[in-house]
């Protein structure tokens, strides 16, 4: 597949569909337009499930639909032999709106089980509970706070005017007073924000939903979240109130595979698995310490593929270091194999099954192929080549669609759009705040872009360590 006909494919998917806010997802099986009836009850050839761009719901990760409620919604659609079209919407009533007008048939995040939104919709499918926390870092392995009780006297920031904000202030009262309050202006600051201040040590500690706390602690090391300071909160998917038996469909549904390997394997994958980059259990220089400048032993295949793209082959080995560490059966949290860590619909593109995926030299080749492809949709936007590259690495990483977002907004708020240092290397960290990733220059909703600009400075890091050698 020539890179031009790739990213044509790679462009209708993630721009034309993933971030259309109209997708779909799974298909009915092999075409039959066979529907799953329950009683009386027949479900719609094609279910349209309506959701909020967040991390623990719905976001796009290497062109791949990710989430942990779009992959419970995903199987529902699957289990009941029918078509999936995901809608996202901007805010909890739109979505209530949508589903009560008929414009969409369920819900598919957590709406909260409170009399407001009981009058509203028919709660329904996997319940969740979450309770606010406090995120800190820890010492020695422990949190450094055990007790609400010992909050008085410390220093807690919380987005200003947020429901977190709100419970600081209940939760002062209830100890007495003496908790220090510090509310932060949402315009400038996002909770994730907050969550990576707490790690950097900017911060000693902020408050945010133990579901969002567990999804962003897989991304960061030292820190607990497991102090609950609020009262446990249930919530729950949702269909309009006329829309009873789709609703027991879905409670049928969600009780019988509440407890089974797959349900519980989703859940693993976005709340336990470690998203972090690969840790160094050695310097790329002791990794890549053979004789006669040899890296690895997949050294031929970086160099017969690396001249397709007019790279030295030892960024191609960097970035196969940092990807996998030269392990050629690494899987990551994601599903992606193999030594360039293929995500599975990518592979597939290139010819590529599951029996296949990890063969090394297919896996470089198919890899270098997506890169050319990257190359060349981003050559008008960035046409400096050394400062490209910095975007290639980053749109690998993320799926071009988030780098072609964080273009957008470097233009729009004044940063250099062909620039990655200090401007769409910052633009792309802003993808994680609503107030940037709800802007209608932005393509593909919410992104968490620490990861990716990781990703950049440790494969350039890694290519100076193997170019220095002989």
């Amino acid at each position: 597949m020539s890179p031009s006909v790739y990213i044509s494919l790679c462009l209708s998917l993630t721009v034309l569909l993933s971030c259309s806010c109209s997708r779909a997802a799974t298909a009915s099986k092999d075409g039959d337009s066979t529907l799953a009836t329950f009683g009386q009850y027949t479900l719609p050839d094609t279910l349209v499930a309506v959701t909020l761009y967040g991390p623990d719901s719905y976001f796009l990760y290497r062109d791949e639909q990710m989430g942990y409620q779009y992959e419970l919604i995903s199987r529902f659609a699957k289990d009941n032999d029918v078509a999936l079209k995901m809608v996202v919407a901007s805010s909890l009533q739109d979505m209530i709106k949508m589903i009560n007008e008929g414009k969409a048939d369920v819900i598919a995040c957590d709406v909260p089980e409170t009399k407001e939104y009981n009058s509203q919709v028919l709660h329904c499918g996997p319940e969740n509970e979450t309770h606010q926390v406090l995120v800190q870092r820890t010492e020695d392995g422990k949190p450094v706070i055990s007790d609400v009780t010992q909050l008085p006297g410390m220093d807690i920031y919380v987005e200003k005017d947020s429901k977190y904000h709100y419970r600081l202030e209940n939760l002062s009262k209830e100890l007495g007073g003496g908790i220090h309050i510090h509310p932060v202006d949402a315009d400038s600051m996002a909770t994730e924000d907050l969550i990576e201040m707490v790690v950097d040590g900017a911060i000693p500690f902020t408050v945010i939903d133990s579901d969002i706390a567990r999804f962003s602690s897989t991304y960061y090391k030292g820190i607990d979240v497991t102090l609950a300071v609020g009262m446990e909160q249930r919530g729950s998917w949702a269909v309009g109130n006329n829309n009873r038996q789709l609703a027991r469909v879905i409670d049928e549904w969600a009780a019988s595979t509440r407890d089974d390997k797959s349900a519980k394997e989703i859940y693993r994958r976005y709340y336990v698995d470690s998203k972090r980059l690969l840790e160094d259990t050695e310097s790329p220089a002791v990794a890549g310490s053979g004789s006669g400048g040899r890296i690895s032993q997949y050294d031929e295949i970086f160099r017969r593929y690396a001249g397709e793209l007019g790279w030295d082959w030892k960024m191609l080995a960097a970035q196969a270091y940092v990807e996998s560490r030269f392990d050629v059966n690494q899987v990551s949290w994601a599903g992606a194999r193999g030594l360039m860590q293929l995500m599975p619909r990518t592979a597939a593109a290139q010819g590529l099954g599951q029996d296949r995926i990890t063969d090394p030299e297919l896996n470089v080749k198919a890899a270098v192929k997506v890169i050319a492809a990257l190359d060349e949709a981003l050559a008008d936007k960035v046409p400096d080549r050394q400062e490209r590259l910095k975007f290639i690495l980053a749109a690998y990483n993320s799926g071009i669609g988030h780098i072609l977002d964080a273009i957008a907004i470097a233009d729009k708020t004044g940063m250099n759009p062909r620039i990655w240092d200090g401007n769409v290397r910052k633009a792309l960290l802003l993808k994680s705040n609503p107030d940037y990733y709800r802007d209608p220059a932005v393509k593909c909703g919410y992104f968490k872009g620490t990861q990716t600009v990781e990703y950049v400075d440790r494969v350039l890091e890694t290519y100076k360590v193997y170019a220095a050698k002989e």
